[in-house]
């Protein structure tokens, strides 16, 4: 085995694991809500929306898979949607599958904060199968829009969860609004867009 690829992953799942949980669990406990059309569409009510697909880049060839949606009412303190976040990581699958309960968005900044439960963890590394990482338990991240015709790319945290820095749970991260200089713990999206809107 070589060492060097062996210190990386090492290192990738000590950034990727801002906690850890218990194998596999089962299936949507939680069932994941999807935003629809009619929703992003309706122009009656101010809402709040972040979006997204593709691949960031950790570096060393790693990247992760992701796809979000969230919406939210200017009026209300809930958000709705899903998210899903998958990557391979020394041979063994990391995936979380969730449902969107709260946001955040500073559209000058193009920042958006997005929490919610997991409802599946299909993972089967052992740093994303402890009790943190269970069905119904909370998950967040971050994004950030640079623009439309800007020649940086979009950018994203991968996953949190209960205890990262300090946090405990989804509502609290969206709330706090925490964005480190110079786009810490973020990383370049290499396929794909993400749209913050407010």
């Amino acid at each position: 085995m070589n060492l060097r690829r062996t210190i990386t992953t090492l290192g990738v799942v000590g950034a990727l694991a801002g906690c850890d949980l218990p194998a596999p669990t089962a299936p949507d406990a939680v069932d994941e809500s999807e935003v629809t059309l009619t929703d992003l569409n309706e122009s009656r009510v101010r809402r709040d929306q972040a979006r997204g697909r593709g691949l960031l880049d950790f570096g060393g060839g790693l990247m992760v898979e992701f796809d979000f949606r969230s919406i939210q009412k200017r009026s209300s303190l809930g958000a709705r949607g899903h998210l899903r976040f998958e990557v391979v990581l020394g041979g063994e699958l990391v995936e979380f599958r969730g449902r969107v309960t709260c946001m955040a968005v500073d559209e000058t900044e193009g920042r958006a904060w997005i929490g919610g439960v997991v409802t599946r963890n299909n993972s089967t590394h052992p740093s994303f199968t402890t009790p943190v990482h269970e069905v119904g338990k909370d998950i967040w991240f971050r994004v950030l829009d640079t623009g439309k015709g800007s020649d940086e790319p979009d950018r994203s945290t991968f996953v949190g969860f209960e205890g990262g820095g300090g946090i405990i749970t989804s509502e609290e991260y969206c709330q706090s609004q925490i964005w480190p200089d110079d786009n810490a713990r973020t990383q370049p999206q290499s396929q794909g867009k993400i749209v913050v809107k407010g």
